[in-house]
């Protein structure tokens, strides 16, 4: 059965809200709750606004679902003294939520921020990640993009001088450049304004606006002490993973999908000429190479008859 064949009570996205460790945390979700699972951790700038596409696209055959991190999009912006804000403290409170809403084992969705986080999840319990889904998210220290170069001087000197480029990218105008600032006009004429246009304002608090910028500089210590590790979790693992990768990315240029093959020899590997944002651009492709790769883990394949 197509997507666009899908039931449409299996298609239609709940927009629910779940209370872990007295943060409101808000999710969407599609599809038969007892059917295999996708987990969808966002990027950077966005929220499970990015999903939206997907979710009812897989909802015919999998339980799709895809959260707000704390100090994005719907969920709460608990204080400091209430939660970390660190990428390993997302990571716990990613498996917590995945408790919460009755997730034991799931396939994930890695791309931007997404990555490291979903990736500590499933360092920590890899027996509940049934495959991977990488799309334009880094683990390659020598592979990273120029973009990176901003954002490296204020991690070798935090003067207010160094921050000033980071706190000028948490914007509209930044938000903006993020999506559609590195395609070509035909792909960002694809790309909806309402990706900035509605997620400035949830960011534009004193607190987010902070957060956001806190977490670029927590990149350093993410690359330096933790890009080793999820290359050995991936190398000791070798869980099932699709690569798609748009290589128009500062960030995450083409040679950073390309590394993943040094620890998944056995990955998929797809080349788009698209940038960061695939499922706003490509989605139609990705969609179909996400169905074809879910469709054959096993938690998907219908049992043997005897």
């Amino acid at each position: 059965m197509s997507a666009s064949n899908a039931p449409a009570a299996a298609a239609a996205i709940a927009h629910r809200f779940v209370d872990v460790d007295g943060i409101r945390l808000f999710y969407r979700e599609a599809g038969p709750a007892d059917a295999p699972a996708v987990l969808l951790p966002h990027g950077y700038p966005c929220s499970s606004f990015q999903f939206r596409r997907l979710l009812p696209a897989l909802a015919d055959r999998w339980r799709v679902v895809a959260p707000d991190y704390p100090g994005f999009g719907y969920s709460d912006t608990p204080p400091p003294e209430a939660f970390g804000y660190g990428f390993d403290d997302y990571a716990a409170l990613l498996g917590r939520f995945a408790d919460a809403v009755g997730l034991q084992r799931f396939a994930l969705y890695l791309q931007d921020y997404g990555t490291w986080i979903g990736l500590r999840l499933a360092m920590r319990d890899p027996s509940r990640i049934t495959g991977l889904i990488v799309q334009n998210g880094d683990i390659y220290e020598d592979a990273m993009g120029p973009k990176y170069e901003v954002i490296r001087r204020y991690w070798s000197d935090p003067s207010p001088a160094n921050r000033a480029p980071l706190e000028q990218a948490v914007s509209e105008h930044g938000f903006r450049d993020e999506f559609v600032g590195e395609v070509g006009e035909e792909h960002a004429a694809l790309i909806p304004p309402d990706l900035w246009k509605l997620h400035w304002p949830l960011m534009n608090t004193p607190a987010r606006r902070d957060l956001a910028v806190r977490l670029m500089g927590a990149l350093k210590a993410n690359i330096d002490d933790w890009f080793p590790r999820y290359q050995t979790f991936l190398r000791e693992h070798q869980p099932p993973t699709l690569v798609v990768w748009g290589p128009r990315d500062g960030y995450m240029p083409e040679a950073a999908g390309r590394a993943y093959l040094r620890d998944l020899p056995n990955a998929e590997f797809h080349l788009t000429d698209g940038g960061h944002w695939l499922l706003e651009t490509h989605f139609d492709p990705v969609c179909e190479l996400i169905r074809d790769f879910l469709a054959r883990l096993p938690e998907s394949l219908p049992p043997r008859r005897r």
